[in-house]
């Protein structure tokens, strides 16, 4: 059985086994205050380009965003996004179990507009009642979303302006960000993403690493205290250097940008296997996540050699589902799939 269900099926880059044993009896102080931590942290904030900027390693991308999205919003407060966003439909309500509602725009593609923004805001604000509703104090997006869709660099940048104005806090979950930075499609750098928002995430648990994600926080008004809201959440790891390590050696001689373009280019060729084939796609992704269309009938006998994920039924007779590449997807395994795929 070959798996395309996710972008963590495998354990973790080679690199990363090879140091994490090299250095597995080096003594070091612990809860990230070592010296692999801090040198993973130094080459982050030279590529974000901010020099200013609190870097903070947690295990998980759960754990991050109910961690950063507590640690800004008042107890009264909710928090913005798509209705397909990450935190509302697949993170069995870990934001409300912190006190904070999740207000949930309508979506298309998985992404929100800064028009949506301001008028959610301006609603909330023009309501006589608003005092006995929740009010609007944060905006969370994702990058790639969960559609595996693109925010263009203009769309990041008109989004965020408007937030700036609101005085509403914009949030970036990267659980795959190297995914789309390294996007044919894409528009954005990694200095452009930190220019750009309040606090964002480098995920490393889809991208390469046994688990972790890179919190970045550039807006100073966010960094006080937020250790002791990562200890308070149970993010504290103890083994701090376990996560400092993993970081340190993606951002190596560009193994992070590397690993994730290759999922791009394995994705990209089953996306045009698909296309041959004359199905359609549920959403028009350029990263590692592709959606086709496809007869149940087709999926049936696919599902006999590969493991993919159920998305939705579009008809009686057809569904969507998501195959997924990583940084460890094979191209037999890829070049397996479109043989079988055109055979169908």
């Amino acid at each position: 059985m070959i798996l395309f269900e996710c972008d963590y099926t495998e354990g973790a880059c080679p690199e990363i086994i090879k140091r994490l044993e090299e250095t597995n009896f080096l003594q070091t102080p612990g809860y990230g205050e070592d010296e692999f931590s801090e040198s993973a942290r130094e080459k982050i904030r030279r590529l974000c380009g901010r020099k200013d900027a609190d870097v903070h390693f947690l295990v998980g991308g759960t754990q991050t965003n109910f961690t950063v999205i507590s640690s800004i919003l008042r107890p009264y407060q909710g928090v913005l996004c798509a209705e397909t966003g990450h935190i509302n439909v697949h993170e069995t309500g870990a934001v409300e179990a912190t006190g904070h509602k999740v207000l949930a725009l309508p979506s298309k593609d998985g992404k929100i507009t800064a028009k949506q923004v301001r008028d959610s805001h301006e609603f909330h604000w023009k309501d006589a009642n608003h005092e006995h509703i929740v009010q609007p104090g944060m905006v969370y997006i994702s990058h790639p979303t969960e559609n595996g869709t693109l925010y263009s660099k203009s769309e990041l940048e008109e989004l965020y302006a408007v937030c700036k104005e609101l005085e509403l806090p914009l949030f970036l979950d990267g659980a795959r960000l190297g995914y789309g930075l390294m996007s044919d499609a894409s528009t954005m750098t990694l200095q452009d993403v930190a220019e750009n928002t309040d606090v964002f995430y480098i995920g490393g648990t889809k991208a390469g690493a046994l688990f972790g994600e890179a919190v970045v926080i550039t807006n100073p008004t966010l960094k006080k205290d937020f250790r002791y809201m990562m200890k308070q959440k149970g993010g504290m790891l103890a083994k701090g250097r376990l996560l400092g390590i993993q970081f340190d050696t993606l951002f190596t001689d560009g193994l992070y940008f590397k690993v994730a373009k290759h999922a791009d280019d394995m994705a990209m060729r089953l996306k045009q296997a698909f296309i041959d084939k004359g199905y359609r796609l549920l959403f028009d992704s350029y990263t590692n996540q592709q959606f086709p269309i496809m007869p149940d009938e087709h999926l049936e006998k696919l599902k006999e050699k590969y493991g993919y994920c159920f998305w939705e039924k579009t008809d009686e007779t057809h569904s969507a589902v998501r195959f997924c590449t990583s940084w460890a997807t094979g191209e037999n395994a890829v070049e397996a799939l479109i043989a079988d795929i055109a055979e169908l």
